[in-house]
């Protein structure tokens, strides 16, 4: 299975078969620690729900996570690797734990007026207090043009935060003031999860889309000396990121 199209969400594809908008689905099992699950579903794209992670938490943590005897894999980045796309920056580098920083550079008033750059030391509990419930995000000409293209047909201001040319047109708001920067970060932690294993590094983007984040995963990989797979036969071994990692807490 491969990473097919990037544009407005991540795809996967494997014999012929695509799966789209997986990566809310994928940052919910990253951030909750789950390494281990088998998904059905019965259409070509996962569901938005509400446009954030926050719903999958709750239907996982619902259904009950459960341990496993075998010792847990961890990718470590050891070296820093690097991308630059279309204008867009993308950075994998050591640090002991996973962290994640992003930029949001927007030429739009309402970008201007809230928090446009984060940084998240990402553990299961931040994950869920500061990340899980951001909301994906666009622009109302965009999902116009989407529409007549028959795309993007669940699009409502249910499931995303939409601006138009001036404001936000939800009338509840943001759910806090850096929602748009936290889903980026939010994207980031579902597409960097497809390498399939929990991440010991910092993550860095400026600008990054779906597209950025999995050409950085390629550069990876294509790089065999920046990572290395570990196991720790302990969890006061575990970088302080990762203790603890079922998370005590619920979303609402």
């Amino acid at each position: 299975m491969t990473v097919g199209d990037t544009r407005m969400a991540t795809t996967l594809e494997s014999g012929g078969v695509q799966v789209s908008t997986i990566e809310h689905l994928m940052s919910a099992l990253a951030g909750l620690g789950v390494d281990n699950v088998t998904v059905e579903i019965d259409g070509p794209e996962l569901p938005i729900m509400d446009g954030s992670a926050a719903p999958f938490v709750f239907l996982l943590q619902s259904a009950g996570i459960e341990g496993q005897p075998n010792l847990k894999k961890f990718l470590r980045i050891v070296k820093p690797v690097q991308i630059e796309l279309d204008g867009a920056e993308a950075s994998l580098e050591p640090f002991d734990g996973f962290k994640l920083s992003y930029t949001l550079d927007y030429d739009h008033p309402v970008f201007a007026a809230h928090e446009h750059r984060a940084c998240i030391e990402c553990t299961s509990v931040s994950f869920l207090k500061e990340i899980s419930r951001a909301r994906t995000f666009g622009f109302l000409a965009d999902y116009e043009r989407l529409k007549m293209l028959n795309l993007a047909q669940g699009g409502s201001l249910d499931n995303a935060v939409v601006l138009d040319e001036s404001k936000i047109l939800n009338t509840e708001g943001l759910r806090v003031a850096d929602e748009f920067v936290k889903h980026k970060i939010l994207d980031a932690v579902g597409d960097l999860y497809l390498l399939r294993y929990s991440l010991i590094g910092w993550f860095k983007g400026y600008k990054s889309g779906h597209g950025t984040n999995n050409g950085l995963l390629r550069k990876l990989l294509a790089t065999p000396e920046a990572f290395e797979i570990i196991s720790f036969d302990d969890e006061a071994s575990l970088p302080p990121s990762f203790r603890h990692s079922e998370a005590e807490i619920e979303v609402h």
